[in-house]
């Protein structure tokens, strides 16, 4: 099978997820559900809708859990194939990693945790036209000085890579989402820790390279955080990010099959509901993504949370920025407020943890 734009695409999906903790620890980040789907599949299903068929995933932490999931992946059309790291390699490492498996003579490689609305075709044909070494993909952001930048002149060459500063000079951040010759793959250093932004990257530029900048300001998100997590998702639902992997059509909520919900609750904000999770008389769901198997009791407020499969939320209860491992069960009458992890299997009593004194 030859990707239609000519190109392979690799995806990077090593990482543990520790920012992610307690979800993670029973799946790597990319296979979370996200409005309904893992998170991995709303990325495949941009690489598939860009024209780019033969995809290289590299796992690292529970690798077996994607081919199990995915396959081959002819149900997607795509052609599907692994590349476990033994141990871990860092970004440049890991691109390394997966050069044998390469076909064409450019790679477009994706870090798995960002969720993006970049036009692929136009990012491919940008590091063509520039016939360039490496592009990457810069986002611009209303602040840069939480990133490092990564200015360009003004044929869109990149000069410099910047670490975080108070003041950068540009609004342009790494995207983490590039397109290689595969040549400069197999350039990187293997078997051993590279990272891209500190050793590959200022390395070709020493060396002369010509490291192209592809500039954009279309929807981006780094979903590594429960509070970023939460908003990707809803963000999915809600049309906001592009995917055409939603299991249902656009809108304030995305509830699966088999979800039952009591006809006066709310479920808003691009909530997702999974399949068996049951939603009592009067709670409330807003912008939070509930796995398969939980459920929400009568007048319980869940804002701006995960709750992992098979949890439980009491009568009452509220939830604002939480997130609860699978299985864990929060009491009648609980108030957990922003920032609250609670570990799988864990039960808090009926009232056992508040934030405020009023009952």
């Amino acid at each position: 099978m030859t990707s239609e734009l000519g190109v392979d695409a690799v995806v990077l999906v090593g990482g543990k997820g520790t920012r992610l903790r307690p979800l993670t620890l029973s799946a790597p980040k990319p296979m979370l559900p996200t409005a309904g789907a893992p998170f991995l599949s709303h990325l495949l299903s941009r690489i598939r809708a860009a024209g780019i068929t033969h995809v290289v995933l590299g796992t690292s932490y529970r690798a077996e859990v994607f081919e199990d999931f995915f396959g081959d992946g002819s149900a997607l059309g795509l052609e599907l194939e692994y590349v476990v790291e033994d141990e871990p390699l860092d970004t440049g490492g890991a691109i390394r990693n997966v050069a044998r498996k390469l076909r064409a003579e450019h790679a477009v490689i994706f870090n798995g945790d960002i969720l993006s609305g970049a036009d692929l075709g136009a990012l491919v044909a940008a590091h063509r036209a520039a016939a360039a070494d490496v592009t990457l993909h810069l986002q611009r952001v209303a602040d840069p000085s939480r990133f490092g930048s990564v200015p360009t002149d003004g044929d869109g060459r990149v000069t410099a890579f910047l670490e975080k500063t108070p003041n950068p000079p540009t609004d342009q951040i790494n995207a983490g989402c590039y397109v290689f010759r595969r040549e400069v793959v197999e350039s990187i250093p293997a078997g051993r820790r590279v990272s891209v932004e500190r050793e590959t990257f200022p390395g070709l530029l020493a060396g002369g390279a010509h490291v192209h900048g592809f500039v954009d300001d279309s929807y981006w998100l780094d979903v590594g955080t429960p509070e970023a997590f939460v908003r990707g998702s809803a963000d999915l639902v809600r049309g906001l990010a592009p995917t055409a992997a939603l299991p249902g059509p656009v809108g304030e909520s995305l509830v699966l099959d088999g979800a039952v919900v009591a006809a006066d609750a709310e479920v808003t904000g691009g909530a997702t509901v999974g399949a068996g999770v049951t939603v009592g008389v009067g709670a409330r769901i807003d912008g939070s993504v509930v796995f398969d198997g939980a459920s929400v009791a009568e007048g319980a407020v869940v804002e701006r949370s995960v709750l992992g499969t098979g949890a439980r939320v009491g009568a009452g209860a509220v939830l604002r920025g939480v997130v609860l491992g699978d299985g864990a069960s929060v009491g009648a009458g609980c108030e957990l407020l922003d920032g609250v992890r609670v570990w799988p299997g864990i039960t808090l009593p009926d009232g056992g943890v508040r934030f405020s004194s009023d009952a």
